[in-house]
């Protein structure tokens, strides 16, 4: 199962400092570790939700060092993109996945799948006994969505504005958290289906 879905920078924007990023979407399936667990069951609603967002903000600086790591490595240098280009942009995106320990943040050790995107990191992280084949092709698949239909890498997109989309590429592309295997008709309705929600 698939714990929860991201996106966020990972270049510097004008708000934030060099080794800054911030969550732009955020999505968690499963269960509420909060309830699960006996010393966070007295924790009132709003703690809940900071302590949910904190772990978020924990996966998306493991994400952004990966990011900044393998494009050091590299030594790409990022090239401005143009609208219209975001086939082209996913193809080069950086990839990889990260290993959290049990604890840090999540109380399970979990696996986090990522692609960098440009200036956008897009992660999932996922319970360590999930094929992490079907996972890439997920995320991969749910990032060209993102990026093709909401043109998030156009000057001036606001992911934040367009989450209600996000949600429902999400609930047909991984409902409740669950990883779908894909056969060849299966995949081209919801090809079709996603592509007529997106052009409304």
């Amino acid at each position: 199962m698939v714990r929860c879905f991201l996106i966020h920078t990972v270049c510097p924007i004008s708000a934030l400092s060099a080794g800054e990023c911030r969550v732009l979407y955020s999505r968690v399936f499963g269960p509420d570790e909060t309830v699960l667990s006996e010393e966070l069951q007295e924790l009132n609603p709003e703690e809940r939700r900071l302590l949910q967002k904190e772990k978020v903000a924990v996966v998306a600086r493991q994400v952004h060092s990966a990011v900044t790591l393998s494009r050091e490595a590299s030594g790409r240098q990022l090239v401005e993109m143009v609208p219209g280009e975001e086939v082209l942009a996913l193809q080069d995106a950086d990839s990889g996945v990260v290993r959290l320990r049990a604890g840090d943040p999540f109380n399970e050790e979990m696996s986090v799948l990522w692609l960098g995107v440009h200036s956008l990191g897009f992660a999932m992280v996922c319970e360590p006994h999930e094929n992490l084949l079907l996972a890439e092709g997920t995320l991969r698949n749910l990032s060209r969505h993102c990026l093709e239909h909401l043109h998030m890498l156009g000057p001036g997109s606001e992911v934040l504005l367009k989450s209600s989309r996000i949600d429902v590429l999400l609930s047909r592309l991984l409902p409740h958290g669950q990883l779908l295997f894909l056969n060849h008709r299966f995949a081209q309705s919801l090809e079709k289906e996603v592509a007529a929600y997106m052009a409304k």
